[in-house]
């Protein structure tokens, strides 16, 4: 959600600017700009719409210099317009942001009461105008922003640029990701500089990253970084080296990202095995060591969106090889409950980007409460694992389509081990209990290859669903949570209405909706809910409904005429057949959306990392 690049250079940083933004493309946004500091000035250049809007613009009104900030903006105060969109100036300040200020209101007014002019209605542009406030009354540019942090309230990564300070970035952070790239020294002591949203934009520039931490405002110059918390101290931040390989974004031979992301699970779930699983004893590796199982008296998963669908998943499993009760909770909701907690508990936080505010919050609201918080994220470095006592990398590569696949279901193989590894230790799983469910976890990569085999079938099926207006997704037990999240990612990016049911409860409602305009997907794998399962699909086709079926089994349904189809899936282990089933689910919304031609990777109103509560 929104990106931000900066650039302190030694030639013109107008076009890398662009490219870094276009590398933050991913995290979804309806607007951009851009801001470089030239002959003592600072010029502005936005537009509506994709980057190649504000191409358009650099073209027919150029702009030059060695010092610049860009963003890429996901409306949330004002609609997506160019006045509305960052870079925002007030006077010598121009400001670029992610995040929300709470009490821009109250300040905004405070601001108009004293003569200030407003040009936008964005929460921002109260950043840039408290900051020229500051200015005005001829505070430095430092201090300037120091005042201005002191009177935010809200979560934000900010970088500023000063008409009269025009070798300096100043930029600060507060529960909204910001990195500081370190680039090459040159021949007279001096070396660019860079910041960013994410490591991954500023990937063409250095492989050289520290991360700001809550609080901390850095002032950058070509000649060093002064880093300060929130206390006003100077501080120093760890340089990290990040392979530039873990950061490169390419389609390939794909026409989207999502395409390719889903190809990709083959690769990404046994890249992940190789962190979990010793092969060759076929037992778990070491994980989580230091997390006591054996006291816990509960497991709390926490996670929003499509991770929220994992935990669900991850429920049954830890609940029948551990036999521990286990609570799913909505990351938005925990943290404004009143929580019931004897202290015993293992909490387990899943993310993808590792930046969900939401997370992110329940899982400082946690902290020194809990047995134990576990962060299981795609980012090793981001601010929830920075957060957690223990983190498990998924390591499934980067991922761009806003609809998470390949970390959905490498989220679920971490979770399954996590299942495996709490019933081993509390004594529910023998060693050969624990054998036959890691073939199970290896055999993935080669049975996720076997479904990609039959895209052609699934595409077939797509063109069909793609003229519904309503679909519905039907499974019991664990495929009760996966059909939740197929409804999820059919309606992330096709925009066609969808709903998941547990099977069972198709009599108890949503039987009404079945007639032969309404597509039912019914997920069946041959587990011991199959039969049960099988009769909710004749009830389906009993009210004419067009049945899609997807099971292991050859399944002859009886009933009317209503239109039948079937996906016959390879045999999977019972217990992660659900990460199988997940990609039916993922190319089923993928051609979907291809054949509705709607924007796959970049959703309408989508973000992909959700900064901001």
């Amino acid at each position: 959600m929104c990106g931000i690049i900066g650039i302190l250079g030694k030639e013109d940083v107008t076009e890398r600017l662009v490219d870094g933004l276009a590398r933050l493309e991913y995290r979804g946004y309806d607007s951009a700009g851009v801001a470089v500091v030239s002959s003592g000035d600072v010029t502005v250049r936005r537009a509506v719409g994709k980057l190649d809007a504000l191409r358009v613009q650099l073209q027919a009104k150029p702009i030059a210099g060695h010092v610049g900030i860009g963003h890429t903006r996901w409306a949330t105060h004002g609609a997506p317009t160019e006045e509305n969109a960052h870079p925002h100036r007030s006077g010598p300040v121009t400001v670029v942001h992610n995040g929300i200020i709470e009490n821009y209101a109250e300040l905004r007014a405070e601001l108009e009461a004293d003569g200030h002019i407003f040009s936008s209605q964005t929460d921002t542009e109260v950043v840039s105008q408290l900051s020229a406030r500051f200015c005005e009354a001829g505070d430095t540019a430092e201090v300037a922003v120091q005042n201005a942090l002191a009177r935010l309230k809200g979560a934000y990564a900010l970088a500023f640029l000063f008409a009269d300070a025009p070798d300096t970035l100043i930029v600060a952070r507060f529960g909204s990701p910001l990195a500081i790239g370190y680039g090459g020294a040159e021949p007279d002591g001096t070396f660019e500089m860079f910041v960013g949203s994410d490591a991954i934009a500023l990937a063409p520039f250095t492989s050289r990253i520290s991360y700001l931490e809550d609080g901390d405002m850095a002032v950058l110059n070509r000649s060093r970084v002064i880093i300060r918390d929130n206390s006003g101290a100077e501080v120093t931040r760890e340089i990290r080296e990040i392979p530039i390989d873990a950061l490169v974004v390419d389609k390939g031979p794909y026409r989207h990202f999502m395409a390719k992301e889903i190809h990709e699970q083959p690769e990404s779930l046994a890249r992940g095995l190789r962190g979990l699983v010793d092969h060759h004893s076929e037992r778990l590796m070491p994980i989580l060591d230091g997390v006591d199982f054996s006291t816990a008296d509960r497991v709390i998963l926490i996670a929003c969106g499509t991770a929220h669908y994992a935990c669900h998943i991850a429920k049954y499993w830890i609940e029948s090889l551990a036999s521990i009760p286990v609570e799913v909770e909505i990351a938005s909701e925990y943290r404004y409950r009143d929580l019931a907690l004897s202290g015993c508990e293992i909490a387990v936080f899943v993310s993808q980007s590792g930046e969900t505010a939401d997370t992110l919050a329940a899982l400082k609201h946690l902290r020194g409460r809990v047995a134990h918080r576990i962060a299981v994220i795609n980012a090793p470095t981001s601010s929830i694992a920075r957060e957690a006592d223990y983190i498990l990398d998924i390591d499934a590569g980067p991922e761009i389509g806003v609809a998470s696949t390949k970390a959905f279901t490498s989220q679920l193989l971490c979770l399954g081990a996590i299942a495996i590894r709490a019933g081993a230790v509390r004594g529910h799983l023998d060693a050969l209990g624990e054998e036959n469910l890691i073939r199970g976890l290896t055999a993935l990569p080669r049975l996720v290859t076997d479904v990609l085999r039959i895209e052609g079938e699934i595409e077939d099926l797509a063109k069909e669903i793609s003229s519904a207006r309503d679909v519905l997704f039907l499974g019991r037990g664990a495929f009760f949570p996966l059909a939740l999240e197929a409804a999820l990612k059919l309606k992330e990016i096709s925009y066609i209405h969808a709903e998941g049911y547990a099977a069972g409860e198709l009599k108890h409602g949503p039987i009404a909706l079945v007639d032969e305009a309404v597509p039912v997907v019914v997920f069946a794998p041959s587990d011991r809910h199959f039969d049960k399962t099988v009769s909710n699909a004749e009830e389906v086709v009993a009210r004419g409904g067009i049945l899609v079926l997807v099971s292991d089994q050859t399944v002859t349904v009886s009933g009317s005429s209503a239109t039948r189809h079937s996906l016959k899936m390879p045999k999977a282990s019972d217990t992660w057949a659900p990460i199988v089933y997940a990609v039916v689910a993922q190319l089923l919304a993928y051609h979907v959306a291809v054949f509705k031609g709607t924007d796959v990777d970049q959703p309408r109103n989508l973000a992909k990392s959700v900064t901001v509560e």
